[in-house]
């Protein structure tokens, strides 16, 4: 398992668009993450600024590599153009936070 964690901003004026559209999440799209390995996913939010944290099983690469071909993950991400500001850089990677220290239990 792989803890991710990234971050994206969210246009000005679409912060209750995007949160709508999450409190709707197609289920389809969560049995497609379910499915690809992706466990403990939650997203925060302050202002503009959105954090995401999620585990990947076996790993990130696995994980989105799988999810990669489910068009539902495409319609998803095309849907959400006109509300996310950028998702990754311009090499296409997710903004992600280096984890430098977990409590485990």
């Amino acid at each position: 398992m792989e803890r991710v964690c990234f971050t994206f901003e969210i246009y000005d004026g679409k912060v209750a668009e995007y949160e709508k559209r999450h409190a709707e999440i197609w289920p389809e799209l969560v049995e497609a993450l379910n499915e690809c390995g992706f466990t403990n996913y939650t997203i925060f939010r302050r202002g503009l600024n959105t954090v995401a944290y999620l585990e990947a099983v076996p790993s990130k690469a696995v994980a989105f590599e799988k999810l990669s071909h489910y068009e539902v993950n495409a319609k998803w991400a095309k849907w959400f153009e006109d509300v996310i500001v950028n998702l990754a850089d311009s090499q296409g990677n997710l903004m992600e936070f280096k984890e430098i220290w977990h409590l485990a239990q």
